[in-house]
């Protein structure tokens, strides 16, 4: 039976021609860590280095390549935004509060609600509709204070695929001079983004998702200047000042202490060229027709929810659903294995609030199909017809 891979909101699989190849050729004719020493291979693995910096920043369309900070994964990435932000913000107000949704993951809420309970930082969540997962930008202007220091969006939802508005949130943030962190774990490599024309401070992301990346590997693109509102959040050696025992001060040393993932990186690279050479606008528009026939084929099938929005225009390619009969959602990922080969994730996705808002989260959660690149539209429409079979087969049973 063929096997068809249908979780990339968890992990890109495959990867493209390249990736592997380039994580090989580091591990076996370089192998030293970049920055580290004045040799040649050390010096290439720094260049290479420079490299993936240089795309990334290409492909969000940032300030400066050094402004892109290498980081363990997405979560490392947030984590050092919202800490680096809060630990620096101004206190003559109070304690930095920051704002963020219903529709987080719990690489926001968790590190927030940390900040909470230490007594650190106040915060306020944003409810969004019910159906679609939209945050409306009027809420989050009533709810910025005196003494807001951050605005946290996820760009696109991992549980309903829900893409929120941040451009119009940006504006709202570059308004009031507040720092904007948009969580883009969902969305970069899949959906264009421009950090200046849609007002992103801090962009978080992970190297493993959309930008084809081997797992381990992410970044933090910082804006140039926000640096100076952050606190660095851990120090180490970065191979650079080695004489001074204080942290640098020049980007992007000063957020990036110890030695790289470089095989990870270097892989990444490739990764993300890929995608320049294709085109995000390209990988775009093939996503939005799979997300069409998703729409056209279960928005009406009788036995079936599909959950978050009912259009192309405000969603990425991951889908909730929910099947009657199947009380656990994991039950229904077992006979998407078992008898067609589908694997999927079932659960609360580590996303507690955003099945709060669908109403799923006394429920078990949901079932949930994310595409990537290599999803085909053989793929969706054969997962669209083995939906139907089940619903129909659990309908004749009844």
């Amino acid at each position: 039976m063929l096997r068809r891979y249908l979780d990339n909101a968890a992990t890109s699989f495959p990867k493209p021609p390249g990736v592997l190849e380039a994580v090989t050729r580091y591990a076996c004719e370089l192998g030293a860590s970049p920055g580290r020493g004045a040799y040649d291979e050390a010096k290439q693995a720094g260049l290479l280095f420079d490299e993936c910096r240089e795309r990334i920043n290409t492909l969000i369309n940032g300030e400066g390549p050094r402004h892109v900070v290498f980081t363990l994964n997405a979560s490392d990435a947030l984590n050092m935004a919202i800490r680096g932000i809060v630990h620096g913000a101004d206190r003559t107000l109070g304690k930095p509060h920051v704002i963020t949704t219903y529709m987080e993951h719990n690489s926001v809420l968790r590190p927030l609600n940390e900040l909470v309970n230490r007594g650190d930082a106040e915060q306020t969540r944003i409810a969004c509709d019910p159906v679609t997962g939209l945050v409306d930008p009027v809420d989050t202007r009533k709810a910025i204070r005196p003494n807001t220091a951050l605005i946290a969006v996820v760009h696109g939802s991992n549980v309903t695929g829900t893409l929120q508005p941040v451009a119009e949130v940006g504006k709202i943030a570059q308004a009031h001079d507040i720092a904007f962190l948009v969580d883009a774990a969902q969305t970069l490599g899949h959906v264009p983004i421009d950090v200046r024309a849609m007002g992103i401070d801090l962009l978080a992301f992970p190297g493993h998702k959309g930008l084809l990346g081997p797992l381990g590997t992410g970044a933090l693109y910082i804006r140039p200047g926000v640096e100076q509102r952050m606190a660095t959040t851990r120090e180490g050696g970065t191979g650079s000042v080695s004489d001074h025992d204080t942290q640098p001060t020049f980007m992007p040393d000063r957020f990036e202490p110890g030695s790289h993932n470089a095989p990870g990186i270097i892989g990444l690279s490739h990764g993300v060229k890929w995608i320049l050479d294709q085109g995000v606008e390209k990988l775009w528009r093939h996503q939005r027709e799979l997300i069409q026939i998703v729409i056209d084929r279960l928005t009406d099938m009788p036995g079936l929810t599909l959950f978050g929005p009912q259009g192309v225009e405000d969603r990425v390619g991951v889908f909730s659903i929910r099947i009657e009969g199947f009380d656990d959602p994991q039950a229904l990922s077992d006979v998407l294995e078992k008898d067609f080969g589908l694997l999927t994730r079932s659960g609360i996705h580590c996303a507690p609030l955003a099945h709060q808002t669908i109403g799923t989260d006394q429920l078990g959660g949901t079932t949930r199909l994310s595409f990537g690149p290599f999803t085909s539209e053989a793929d969706v429409l054969f997962v669209c017809d083995c939906l139907a079979h089940i619903c129909q087969g659990h309908a004749a049973r009844v």
